[in-house]
């Protein structure tokens, strides 16, 4: 419904027993089947959609592949300090969303727009990199840049975010430390949430469920802004 997952799944994974990176890109795996209960469970909301989360995934691809690449190369200390500023700002957001959209969507300010492409691009790296928080990310930048109901932006939103975490998936299964058992079993039940979702999210009243995510995030970035500093 919120795009929240990754940020309860990681934790569960490193709970469990799982080092850091082989959490991280068992997560991604796992995450996989979000993408496809999303458009199995949001074929409402997709009609029509098909030119824009081509294009929009096109740029996703590109960033979940340069994001895998980098977390193969380097480490994940300096993301642990950045993941939750860029969730904390994506929750503002959503909380300004429509002043946010008005300013972005006005037509006398169509030079000052700044082109949604390169920041799907970037939130694509970040997915394929860490991936915590990124359909939170992904879900204001759209909320931000299309006047359309949440639950059409929400669908969107989870398909072309699947198309990073397929690049990055792709790429750690070959040279990464899957944990296949515990992907297949968060596969399953992220297939099963991301099928019931849409429904959820059809019949929950917009603005309120706006609040709750942009709530929980802010929250969830206070929580690992903390643990970063613990460590």
């Amino acid at each position: 419904m919120a795009g929240l997952a990754s940020l309860i799944s990681y934790p569960t994974l490193l709970a469990v027993g799982l080092p850091p990176i082989a959490a991280n890109v068992t997560n991604s795996v796992g995450l996989l089947a979000s993408g496809a209960g999303s458009a199995a469970g949001s074929r409402l909301e997709l009609r029509g959609q098909g030119p824009r989360i081509l294009r929009q995934s096109v740029f996703a691809l590109l960033g979940g592949t340069t994001g895998a690449i980098l977390l193969m190369n380097t480490t994940s200390a300096v993301f642990e300090r950045i993941v939750p500023v860029l969730i904390a700002l994506a929750a503002a957001v959503l909380l300004l969303r429509d002043r946010l959209r008005d300013w972005y969507t006005r037509p006398k300010a169509r030079f000052a727009q700044p082109p949604i492409g390169p920041a799907i691009f970037l939130i694509g790296i970040y997915g394929g990199y860490f991936g915590a928080a990124a359909g939170v990310l992904m879900l204001a930048v759209m909320s931000m840049s299309m006047a359309e109901p949440l639950a059409v932006t929400n669908a969107v939103k989870s398909v072309v975010l699947a198309a990073s975490n397929a690049a990055a998936a792709i790429l750690y299964a070959f040279v990464a430390p899957v944990h296949w058992t515990a992907a297949a079993l968060l596969g399953i039940g992220c297939l099963i949430g991301s099928w019931i979702g849409p429904a959820l999210v059809r019949r929950t009243p917009e603005r309120p469920l706006r609040i709750v995510i942009a709530l929980a995030a802010l929250g969830l970035a206070v929580y690992l802004w903390q643990d970063a500093g613990a460590q």
